[in-house]
């Protein structure tokens, strides 16, 4: 008989598993506070615990375990991880540390099904879900990493001095649309947030989508995350040139859906929105912009495009921008613009993903 990996199990689905083997229910609080420590190697390490309990675990039960195959290290501290999954394929995930904050890119997919034709991900077609223990690995492995950086106060290209310890934000903007596998994301999401492991704050963790809207609604009612919706045009006919999914739920439709998003008190939805030379970055897109926004609790995220040789599009210049974002804060929108990060490594999503040989199949 296969062996269960307890990284999958929420702790009520580990307390109905350990109450299968005739265990007390606390054993699974105790075993759950245990395998998702950072430094956890194996049940050995379990001291609490009897050693009769930790053999029959041995027997029944087993921990998958990311390690980094590659990791880059970029100048702005900025670092990419790849990883090897048991079957062979390769995800990545990115840290990005800043002054108050570190956060942790993570990949929900193997590829991606969307086929966003500015994205490199999207090249590469979609080949299957991660697991809820996949998605934790990489936070596993990144928190791992970043103890091991803070404990010698020094790393190549990354900058510790003066920075926190832990990794204490989580984007899912990496590989894949998140919505699309969306069982497994929540569970994910439910492991991480509970305070017997990782006890992420829902106010830190923000899942983003290109518009799978009919999982929307339903993210909001079962966790309270942040929402960040890939919006990149407000025209159809742009975005159904950018975005494929546009052509199943059109802009109207995926801003309606914003609207309805059972957002949190204080909290807004962020909009991302890469500008394209002489696609969507006029003065007139920006008005429609604010137009199509009216009525929606957000914020807006710019991203100048980050130009890539696999792609024809173009990165605006810097005043181009900066008139679209003034367009946007005189109507009231808070308007951020977020610089490119890891310029001199594989900073593309996907792109060492890509360079270590992933397929779909």
């Amino acid at each position: 008989m296969e062996k269960v990996d307890l990284k999958n199990l929420t702790l009520p689905e580990l307390t109905a598993w350990v109450e299968g083997l005739g265990l007390k229910p606390f054993r699974a609080r105790q075993i759950f506070a245990w395998i998702h420590r950072p430094d956890f190697t194996g049940f050995d390490q379990m001291t609490d615990i009897a050693k009769h309990v930790r053999a029959l675990l041995a027997e029944k039960a087993r921990l998958s375990r990311l390690e980094p195959a590659r990791v880059e290290h970029s100048t702005d501290g900025t670092v990419k991880f790849a990883f090897n999954l048991e079957d062979g394929h390769v995800i990545e995930s990115v840290l990005i540390p800043e002054d108050d904050r570190h956060t942790l890119c993570v990949s929900s997919q193997v590829g991606c099904a969307m086929g966003c034709n500015f994205c490199l991900t999207g090249t590469m077609g979609f080949i299957r879900n991660l697991t809820a223990a996949e998605i934790i690995g990489q936070v596993d492995a990144a928190i791992r990493l970043r103890m091991a950086a803070s404990q010698q106060q020094q790393m190549d290209g990354w900058q510790t001095q003066g920075a926190p310890r832990w990794i204490n934000n989580l984007v899912f903007m990496g590989m894949g649309e998140p919505l699309l596998n969306f069982d497994n994301l929540l569970k994910a999401i439910n492991i991480l947030m509970e305070q017997r492991g990782h006890d992420f704050s829902g106010r830190r963790i923000t899942v983003s989508t290109c518009g799978i809207v009919p999982k929307m609604k339903q993210l909001g009612q079962q966790v309270p995350v942040n929402l960040a919706v890939s919006l990149h045009a407000v025209e159809d006919e742009i975005r159904d040139q950018l975005m494929p999914v546009n052509k199943t739920y059109p802009v109207d439709e995926l801003l309606r859906a914003c609207r309805e998003y059972p957002l949190p008190p204080r909290r807004r939805i962020m909009i991302e929105y890469v500008m394209i030379k002489g696609l969507n970055d006029s003065p007139a897109q920006a008005r429609l912009l604010v137009k199509k926004l009216h009525g929606i609790r957000c914020k807006i995220n710019i991203l100048p495009y980050n130009e890539n040789p696999d792609f024809p599009y173009q990165r605006p210049d810097d005043e181009t921008v900066e008139n679209f974002r003034q367009i946007l804060r005189r109507a009231g929108h808070t308007t951020l613009l977020r610089h490119s990060r890891g310029a001199d490594i594989s900073a593309a999503c996907g792109q060492l993903a890509a360079q270590s040989g992933v397929e779909a199949t």
